[in-house]
Protein backbone atom coordinates (compact mmCIF):
# COMPACT_ATOMS: atom_id res chain seq x y z
CA UNK A 1 0.00 0.00 0.00
CA UNK A 2 1.34 3.53 -0.82
CA UNK A 3 -0.40 6.83 -1.12
CA UNK A 4 -0.71 8.16 -4.71
CA UNK A 5 -3.34 10.31 -6.81
CA UNK A 6 -5.64 8.58 -9.29
CA UNK A 7 -4.46 8.00 -12.99
CA UNK A 8 -6.74 7.31 -16.01
CA UNK A 9 -6.17 2.99 -15.56
CA UNK A 10 -7.37 3.38 -11.87
CA UNK A 11 -10.48 2.82 -10.30
CA UNK A 12 -11.41 4.48 -7.08
CA UNK A 13 -13.00 2.75 -4.44
CA UNK A 14 -14.33 3.79 -1.13
CA UNK A 15 -14.16 1.70 2.20
CA UNK A 16 -15.52 2.89 5.92
CA UNK A 17 -14.88 6.96 4.89
CA UNK A 18 -11.46 6.35 3.41
CA UNK A 19 -10.95 6.51 -0.41
CA UNK A 20 -8.22 3.90 -1.93
CA UNK A 21 -6.60 3.82 -4.95
CA UNK A 22 -6.18 0.28 -7.25
CA UNK A 23 -5.11 -0.19 -11.09
CA UNK A 24 -8.56 -1.27 -12.64
CA UNK A 25 -7.39 -4.57 -14.14
CA UNK A 26 -6.61 -5.62 -10.61
CA UNK A 27 -9.65 -4.46 -9.25
CA UNK A 28 -11.98 -6.30 -11.83
CA UNK A 29 -10.36 -9.18 -11.09
CA UNK A 30 -10.29 -9.27 -7.27
CA UNK A 31 -13.40 -7.23 -6.59
CA UNK A 32 -15.22 -6.77 -3.99
CA UNK A 33 -12.22 -5.99 -2.09
CA UNK A 34 -12.59 -5.35 2.04
CA UNK A 35 -9.92 -3.05 3.78
CA UNK A 36 -10.14 -3.79 7.94
CA UNK A 37 -7.43 -2.05 10.40
CA UNK A 38 -7.06 -4.46 12.84
CA UNK A 39 -4.82 -5.07 16.71
CA UNK A 40 -3.33 -8.76 17.04
CA UNK A 41 -0.70 -9.49 19.54
CA UNK A 42 2.03 -9.65 16.84
CA UNK A 43 0.68 -5.88 15.87
CA UNK A 44 -1.82 -3.86 14.04
CA UNK A 45 -2.08 -3.47 10.41
CA UNK A 46 -4.51 -3.17 7.34
CA UNK A 47 -5.97 -6.67 6.35
CA UNK A 48 -6.86 -6.64 2.85
CA UNK A 49 -9.52 -9.14 1.78
CA UNK A 50 -10.88 -10.06 -1.99
CA UNK A 51 -12.43 -12.59 -3.94
CA UNK A 52 -9.01 -12.60 -5.55
CA UNK A 53 -6.95 -15.13 -3.60
CA UNK A 54 -10.78 -17.40 -3.40
CA UNK A 55 -11.22 -17.82 -7.26
CA UNK A 56 -7.02 -18.58 -7.54
CA UNK A 57 -6.95 -21.30 -4.63
CA UNK A 58 -3.17 -20.00 -4.33
CA UNK A 59 -3.87 -17.30 -1.55
CA UNK A 60 -4.30 -17.08 1.66
CA UNK A 61 -7.42 -15.00 0.93
CA UNK A 62 -5.65 -11.52 2.57
CA UNK A 63 -2.54 -9.26 1.52
CA UNK A 64 -1.73 -9.41 5.14
CA UNK A 65 0.09 -12.66 5.20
Amino acid sequence: MALDEPKDDDQVFEEKGTKYVIEKYIYDQAKPIHVDFIDTPSGSGFKLTSNLAQAGGGGCGSCSC
